[in-house]
Formats: structure tokens, C-alpha cells, sequence
């Protein structure tokens, strides 16, 4: 319990012990009053501060605003000890309520909680501990086993296991050598790393992980900005309601007394607590419950959207397969083997896309670049460059030999088909293939079973290629060899023809044109990937499809806590406004309709920071 609060059960308790005295010390008149008045104030003069303070600033119709026309009304009417009451129980679920928003926040902060305290620096010889803002890039960085990974960085010696969980949600610990690459926020479990610091700490994945989960509040979902606007019509109508109540049935019968109590009862139920207070918390739990999971949401307005989604659509490469090429053949026309991967490694040296750095795996070394100029990349078609100052040298799909003029040949081989040509004459191909992800199969299925009515896969591959990956995972639509712009064509008719959200999952780099078109961006193997964290409405800190249906199940949870939590409120609010209104319900019933409705509809939003895989 925080300071703040152990103040306010103190405040609370000494003002319920001067209430019971009250009751029991035998007074009457302006005694009476005294004795009733010490335990309101004591109790409840932090609610009066506030209804003053924001009266000052022209905000009135709050639910400070609410107790105090309550309760001093019920003073003004001679009902002291109803008065105190009021305030006491109205305390008691505050109190409740800034405990249980405190657990929730202190939840995902905890769970958050991967910002690095120091960095170990080794400066002239020397081990010294600084702030992890402090380290510039190129510095060499000491991680001992059990310390947390301060900045990105690659590896330069030492072997060790490393604790992803906190960003991916994965219980398995991976694997780093020299020359692999670590990302602040995961904890070193075994070997001591000496790591070389590629990223200042404000660029780091995890100063950009810890950015987004601060900032999700900040983009409210339709059901909060709902619930605002609500709040801000909805109590000025029921101080005027109140003020009604008390006015012309009194006008009408004489009996001010009797109507002037109802209208104070209809005055304590009608504080909207229990909405404003549980809907925002329903969705900062759901956002801290995906982030255990290793999805972060980077706001309610997303995480609604996501509960919306009938339709996915994916990327192939990353997404649904490894991303991990290899080549599988080289097929030459008239050159050899060798001479026509040299030639592919050569044009391919400037590219960072896998298939690129495939080929020049393949080659066994680091291609001579001084060899190659004018290098032309052709999106969604190849690569076109000058070697050795002569040859115009063309690797790519059969687009790009058809536009060149290269009478190309096709491969009966499943996988990626690199054709290549010089000077116009078509010269070979070689055959690059890809795996599909081992859960691949699995998130398609989780996918029908949670009722997504369409899964469809955009990919620039081959026909033959897209065609066996969609068969393999039983996808409904697959659609094969398209450019950057003919995804975005294809995202537009699908979001016609949508009936709820349509989703797109890519790598969040090539893709970003798609991401932003779809109605909920979802970024793959972004682990590290400060340009999938950045293009993504959702990033999956793993790169496992099944994380897919552990997103859209987790919203879908959340916007089931904010329904019951609407109708409940509303629905008991209703019913004991009336009765209230017609003298049928008591202080009790309305202290349960304020209080007790407030305390049942956090406890309700809190479960949304719980989620069984």
C-alpha cells in the first residue's frame, strides 16, 4: 500500500471511530451537529477541497461535486448521521478503487519494469558503471550473468543464454554468440557477453517498447471517449433531474422534506464513478495483459479495433514462412555454376533483403564491391547493376527478363527463382526456398475456430511458390506475384468486402504502405525491429503466428469487460434511480448503487490483465 493510501485508510478510520461517537454521545441541537460535523470533515474534506477547487475552474458537475450537494443537503435536513454516512462509505470506495488502479498499474509496470539501471563500460582498462544514457554508440559494454542487457548491441565475446520474456513473452531462453546481435531488456543468464554498443539508449528497443506502453493511454478507444462525453452531459442532467425532483413534486403536495431527501438519495446514485473510473482500467489492463504475452497494442483505440477483425491478411515471407532462405539449385545456361553465383553475389552485395544475403551465403564470401556500380534496385522486380565497367548484369523475377528482352526458362523446382541476365542474354537461374513456421498452421486454425472469416495471403512470390505455402496452411485466398502498390490494390477490395476489421501482418518495413491501408497493422518478428515497432498498430515482440489469435482473444476480452461493466452500471443506476425517485429505496441502497457498483466494476475491469494462453 503506498503513502497515499495508508494517509487515506488513517483519515478514514479515525474519521469512522469520531463517527461512532457521535452516534453514541446523547446530544441534541447545535451539540448534535458539532458532534456529526468533526467526523464529516475529518472523512470528507479532501472531496470539499476538490468540489471548490474545480467549481474555481468552471468544471462543476463532477462526482465531488455530487457528495457534497448530497451530504450537505442531508446536514441542511437534519439527517447528520445519513450525512456522514454518505461520505463515509463514498471514501471507503475510493479508497478501494485507487488500490485496486494502483495494483493494476504497478501490475504492468512490473511486468514492464525491463529498463536497464546501469551499464557496465570498460573505459582505459577499467570497468565503470554508468547510466545506460551515458554509453555512446561504438562503446564496449561488461554484461555479467544475472544483469540485464542495458543496449543493442552485437556481441563481441563470451556465449550466453539470454531471458527474452519480458519482451516476447517466450519461456525459452535463447541462444547468443560473437558476432549475434542482443537487445536491451532481456536478462544474461549464464556467460559473461563483452558487446560492442550499436544503438544510444533512446533508440534502443527497449527505451522504444517502454515509449509505447506510456503512450498507449493516450489513444482512447470509441468506448472511452463514449463513456467521457457520457459523463460530461450525464451529471449535469441528473443534478437538474434532482433539482426537479426536489422543486415541483414539493410545489405540488407541500412536502418539501420528503422530496428534498429523495432528491439527495437520487443525487448519490446517480455518481458515474463506476464507469469513468473501470472502462479506461478495462483497457490498460487488456493492454498489459497482451504485453505479458509479448504483443504490444499501442493503444485502447487499437485494441477495440482488434476485437472487430473478421478478415487477415499476410505477408508471406517472415510471416508465414522462416524468412531464412537458402539456395537449392543453380541452374546455368551457358556460364558454370560458380560464374553464375558470382555474378548473383555481385549484383545482390548492396541489398540487405534475406534472399539477397541467401545468394551471397551461398557464394561462401563477402562479394568484391569495388566490382560493381550504378547498382539499380526495381521494386517488386530486382536488382540491375554495371560490373567490372562493362557487363549490365540483371538479377530478378521473369518480369524483369521480360522487360529486358531475356528469353527466360522456367523451373519445375518449388521456391524463389532468381533469373539472371548480361547485356539482354538470359544466362541461368538459381532456386532460392524458404520453410514455412512450425505454428504457421496452427494460427490459421485458431484463426477459424475464433470465427475470422477470411485469411488471405499477399505475397511477390511466384505462383507455384504462394500456391504450395497456402495449400500447406489451408488458406483461403492466396494471391502471387504482386508489386508493392497491386498488395495495396488488393487490401482496398478486401476492406470493401469486409464485414468487421480487416488485419494485415507483415514485417512492418516492406510492407508499410499495407500496414498503414489496413484497419489494424499487425508487425512480425519485430524483435529488435525498430521499423516494424514503428509502422505497427500491434507488434508481436516474436515471430510466431499464433500470436495472432492471442491478440485479437485478449481484446475480444477486454471489450466483454467494458459490455458488462456499461450494462451493469447503467442497469442498477437505472433501477435504483427510480426507486429512489418514488421512495422505494433507501440510503443503503443507494450508497450500493454508487459504492458498491463503483468497487464490483473494477474488480471486474482488473480481470483483464489476466489471460491463460
Amino acid at each position: 500500500m503506498s503513502r497515499k493510501q495508508k494517509m487515506m485508510l488513517t483519515r478514514i478510520l479515525a474519521g469512522a471511530a469520531l463517527f461512532v461517537a457521535a452516534i453514541l454521545i446523547p446530544a441534541e441541537g447545535w451539540l448534535k451537529l458539532v458532534l456529526f460535523l468533526i467526523p464529516y470533515l475529518v472523512i470528507g474534506w479532501k472531496v470539499l477541497k476538490k468540489a471548490a477547487v474545480n467549481i474555481a475552474h468552471g468544471q462543476v458537475f463532477d462526482e465531488n461535486f455530487l457528495m457534497c450537494i448530497a451530504t450537505i443537503g442531508a446536514f441542511a435536513s437534519g439527517e447528520y448521521m445519513e450525512g456522514v454516512a454518505v461520505m463515509l462509505f463514498y471514501q471507503v470506495g475510493e479508497l478501494f478503487e485507487n488500490y485496486a488502479v494502483g495494483r493494476s498499474r504497478k501490475s504492468i509496470l512490473e511486468l514492464m519494469d525491463i529498463r536497464p539501471d546501469v551499464a557496465n563500460v570498460e573505459r582505459d582498462g577499467a570497468i565503470e558503471a554508468v547510466d545506460p544514457e551515458e554509453v555512446a554508440v561504438g562503446d564496449v559494454i561488461v554484461i555479467q550473468p544475472g544483469e540485464r542487457v542495458p543496449l543493442d548491441g552485437t556481441v563481441l565475446e563470451g556465449a550466453s543464454m539470454l531471458d527474452t520474456a519480458a519482451l516476447t513473452g517466450e519461456s525459452v531462453p535463447r541462444s547468443v554468440r560473437p558476432g549475434e546481435g542482443v537487445i536491451s531488456g532481456c536478462i544474461n543468464q549464464s556467460g559473461v557477453l563483452r558487446v560492442r554498443v550499436e544503438k544510444e539508449f533512446g533508440e534502443s528497443t527497449v527505451a522504444k517498447i517502454l515509449e509505447l506502453v506510456e503512450n498507449s493511454s493516450s489513444r482512447k478507444a470509441e468506448a472511452e471517449k463514449f463513456i467521457t462525453k457520457f459523463a460530461r452531459y450525464y451529471t449535469p442532467a441528473v443534478c437538474f433531474a434532482a433539482l426537479a425532483l426536489a422543486v415541483i413534486p414539493s410545489l405540488i403536495t407541500g412536502e418539501w422534506m420528503t422530496w428534498v431527501k429523495r432528491a439527495l438519495l437520487f443525487l448519490v446514485v446517480s455518481c458515474p464513478c463506476a464507469l469513468v473510473i473501470s472502462i479506461p482500467l478495462s483497457f490498460f489492463g487488456g493492454i498489459g495483459g497482451a504485453s505479458r504475452q509479448g504483443v504490444l497494442i499501442k493503444g485502447a483505440n487499437f485494441l477495440e479495433t482488434l476485437a472487430r477483425v473478421d478478415t487477415v491478411v499476410f505477408d508471406k515471407t517472415g510471416t508465414l514462412t522462416e524468412g531464412t532462405f537458402k539456395v537449392t539449385a543453380v541452374h546455368p545456361e551457358k556460364m558454370s555454376e560458380p560464374e553464375l553465383l558470382e555474378l548473383a553475389a555481385l549484383v545482390e552485395s548492396y541489398s540487405t533483403h534475406p534472399i539477397s544475403r541467401s545468394i551471397i551465403d551461398a557464394y561462401g564470401r563477402e562479394p568484391e564491391r569495388h566490382r560493381v556500380t550504378d547498382v539499380e534496385e526495381i521494386a517488386g522486380n530486382g536488382v540491375k547493376a554495371t560490373v567490372d565497367g562493362h557487363r549490365i548484369v540483371a538479377a530478378g523475377n521473369s518480369r524483369m527478363m521480360e522487360s529486358l528482352g531475356a528469353k527466360w526458362s522456367p523451373c519445375e523446382r518449388a521456391g524463389t527463382i532468381i533469373h539472371i541476365a548480361v547485356d539482354g542474354e538470359y544466362e541461368g537461374h538459381i532456386v532460392i526456398s524458404d520453410t514455412v513456421k512450425p505454428d504457421a498452421a496452427q494460427a490459421i486454425q485458431a484463426l477459424r475456430e475464433m470465427g475470422v472469416r477470411r485469411t488471405v495471403m499477399l505475397t511477390g512470390d511466384s505462383e507455384a511458390v504462394g500456391s504450395k505455402v497456402a495449400d500447406e496452411l489451408g488458406l483461403d485466398e492466396a494471391h502471387c506475384g504482386l508489386l508493392p502498390a497491386d498488395k495495396v490494390e488488393h487490401v482496398e477490395r478486401l476492406l470493401k468486402e469486409s464485414k468487421g476489421a480487416l488485419a494485415f501482418v507483415g514485417d512492418g518495413i516492406n510492407d508499410a504502405p499495407v500496414l498503414s491501408r489496413a484497419d489494424i497493422g499487425i508487425a512480425m518478428g519485430a524483435l529488435g525491429s525498430d521499423a516494424a515497432i514503428e509502422a505497427a498498430d500491434v507488434v508481436l515482440m516474436n515471430d510466431r503466428p499464433s500470436r495472432i489469435a492471442t491478440a485479437i482473444s485478449i481484446s475480444r476480452k477486454t471489450h466483454r469487460i467494458v459490455r458488462q461493466n456499461i450494462v451493469f452500471a447503467l442497469s442498477v443506476k437505472a433501477v435504483v434511480l427510480v426507486l429512489s425517485a418514488l421512495g422505494l429505496a433507501n440510503m443503503w441502497a443507494a450508497v450500493f448503487a454508487d459504492v458498491g457498483v463503483s468497487v464490483l466494476a473494477i474488480l471486474n475491469a482488473m480481470r483483464a490483465l489476466r489471460f491463460r494462453d
